[in-house]
């Protein structure tokens, strides 16, 4: 089975997004993800990876293989982020995804963090010549929610689809 996520986090609608980002990173990850509605052309709330959720998304799904999409869009943040749980008000840490969506919206998202690359990887064509701190970074959300890496989307560009492990 392969599953199919960006290397950060979308929503559209309402409901709780514990990764969302108001600020500026989350504009960035609008702007350079092109993260608008097709139809309406409404911004899309954006936030960093949420490997709670794609954990779980792996375990009902069967997820064996990956395919990441969307690296590039990271290329210009000095620091990348993934929340591995959500941090209730009482302290207690969700490792696995609440099944109360009320409990959900009064839970704060606990990050890693990780060093970006900082340089430009969608002209990239073969995953050897990604930067480390990119594999880094997937190679730790592989690690925090199971599965391999099969496909990688540097870029919108058809040469940018690295096939890795299929």
């Amino acid at each position: 089975m392969i599953g199919v996520l960006k290397l950060y986090t979308t929503r559209v609608g309402e409901g709780p997004f514990p990764t969302e980002l108001l600020d500026a990173n989350g504009e960035l990850l609008r702007k350079r993800g092109g993260e608008y509605g097709a139809t309406t052309g409404r911004p899309r709330r954006c936030g960093w990876f949420d490997a709670v959720v794609a954990r779980y998304s792996q375990r009902v799904n069967g997820v064996d293989y990956w395919a990441m999409t969307k690296l590039d869009v990271l290329d210009e943040c000095p620091v990348v982020k993934i929340c591995t749980g959500y941090r209730r008000n009482d302290g207690f840490v969700y490792q696995t995804f609440p099944a109360d969506l009320d409990v959900l919206k009064r839970c704060e998202p606990v990050y890693e963090e990780m060093p970006g690359w900082m340089c430009e990887t969608s002209k990239i064509t073969d995953y050897a010549m990604l930067p480390e701190n990119a594999k880094a970074y997937i190679n730790r959300i592989l690690d925090l929610i199971g599965g391999r890496l099969g496909v990688l989307s540097v870029g919108p560009a058809r040469e940018t689809t690295l096939r890795i492990n299929i």
